[in-house]
């Protein structure tokens, strides 16, 4: 079978060879951008484009076009280029996955970063291309047991279900999603590594994910020295290659690391091109760049099988209200925050359930798991709201039986949310039922006036 699709991807490639070039000259160069003569007519807005410097290849994507000139923005500053320079219009390049990407390791135009060969699929796909239809999507799917205690019970991702994760630099956000990519419910992952430091890479799949999860991964990576075209690029391609697995349907987890990269290197393009930066420093295309971005993950078709998407936010000071972070929560079906402060007493991974939501509650839950839920988040926002003063000593014992319960509770409660779960969902809901049993509550009151009575026979 390998070899079938090897050879399938050869011809498609030679069958696209093209041994006649449109060619033009360079016009004019002017702040950062290139400005190239005889191809206007020939072009089409994101054409690849490469201008020959003293002999030496110098690409680019075509950001406007004017008359008889094309205005392209290089992938490289463009120290170097000469008046009357050659250019050649390129194909169009979209992106053409098979099976033997399966634990590889790839740049946004396909290519191999692992050292050995790597050949394209039979089809070619186009990066960026509209969702499925609205109205033929089937509904989010059963809940996905992601390995870790926390997020099988109190914040559950179902299949087809995108959630982001938001956080601050040096909190956890690449453990967590490494951890994921290991251990969540899935038949493959496709990992969005966009604008990564160069040498996280290999810290990335060597000490992150590790030998067993790169063999169900593909790993599409644009470091950040290079240029905005390719880190944007980079987004678009992993959603193409999870596409192309969904569309055979299969069950993909899709990890973007990270979208506020993606939206830092739009923001690059777009004033290049000539948008204004209104919105706190991004163009007003950025909210559009991102919702597409994301509406393509999801349930798929019919005969198709689904994108869970894992979207994190770099989050700056923990605002949350800032312009990206603001933008996904409106279109993501859930967020995970993880907190400085509960990285910063040990506590991995930090995650925030408080501030926390899965829009996927309670239809993700039985009666019973949401009554369970329900309690353990009541108890951690009593503890929460009186944690300065329990910590001070200024709470006496007894005055609130409620808060009593939250504080002999909070230790163990605590230390399930970073718990690792090595069998199931249903077992991490035994283990949060135990725990509540332990606080000794009896009837555990429920916001709403429901009420779970612990299973005796547990």
């Amino acid at each position: 079978m390998t070899e079938t699709i090897s050879f399938d991807g050869l011809a498609a490639q030679i069958t696209e060879l093209n041994p006649v070039r449109a060619i033009g000259r360079v016009a004019r160069v002017e702040g950062g951008v290139i400005h190239v003569s005889g191809l206007a007519n020939k072009a089409r807005i994101g054409d690849l484009i490469v201008v020959y410097r003293a002999g030496e290849p110098l690409s680019g994507e075509v950001l406007q076009l004017d008359g008889e000139v094309l205005v392209m923005l290089p992938d490289e500053a463009p120290d170097g280029v000469a008046l009357q320079d050659r250019a050649a219009l390129l194909q169009p390049r979209g992106i053409a996955p098979s099976n033997a990407w399966i634990g590889r390791i790839i740049d946004p135009f396909g290519n191999p970063l692992d050292g050995k060969p790597l050949l394209r699929g039979a089809a070619a796909r186009p990066l960026r291309r509209a969702p499925p239809d609205p109205g033929a999507r089937r509904a989010l799917g059963e809940r996905l047991n992601t390995g870790m205690a926390g997020l099988n019970t109190m914040l559950p991702i179902v299949r087809g279900q995108r959630v982001g994760l938001f956080a601050g630099s040096g909190v956890g956000k690449s453990s967590l999603l490494g951890h994921l990519a290991q251990n969540m419910t899935s038949d493959l992952v496709v990992i969005a590594l966009i604008g990564e430091r160069g040498r996280e890479l290999r810290h990335f799949i060597e000490d992150v994910l590790g030998t067993e999860g790169l063999k169900r991964a593909i790993v599409v990576c644009a470091t950040s020295d290079q240029s905005p075209l390719i880190r944007r690029r980079c987004a678009w391609a992993a959603m193409s290659v999870a596409e192309h697995f969904r569309d055979q349907g299969r069950s993909v987890l899709f990890l973007a690391d990270s979208i506020t990269r993606f939206a830092e290197a739009h923001r690059e393009v777009a004033i290049a091109a000539g948008e204004a930066p209104v919105l706190r420093g991004f163009p007003p295309s950025t909210a559009h760049m991102i919702m597409s971005l994301c509406e393509r993950a999801g349930p798929g078709q019919k005969q198709q099988g689904d994108i869970t998407g894992v979207f994190s936010v770099l989050v700056a000071g923990s605002d949350m209200e800032e312009p990206i972070s603001d933008i996904l929560r409106g279109v993501l079906d859930g967020h995970i925050v993880l907190s400085r402060d509960i990285a910063e007493r040990g506590r991995y991974p930090a995650i925030d359930m408080l501030r926390s939501i899965s829009r996927s509650l309670p239809a993700a839950a039985t009666e019973p798991q949401n009554a369970l839920i329900g309690q353990a988040r009541h108890l951690l926002a009593a503890y929460d709201r009186n944690a300065m003063m329990i910590r001070a000593g200024l709470y006496s014992t007894g005055s609130d039986p409620e808060l009593d319960t939250a504080i002999q509770i909070w230790p163990e409660l605590d230390g399930f949310l970073a718990q690792v779960e090595r069998q199931n969902v249903e077992n991490s809901f035994t283990q949060l039922e135990l725990i509540l049993r332990r606080a000794g509550s009896g009837n555990l009151p429920i916001r709403g006036g429901r009420s779970f009575r612990p299973n005796p026979a547990a």
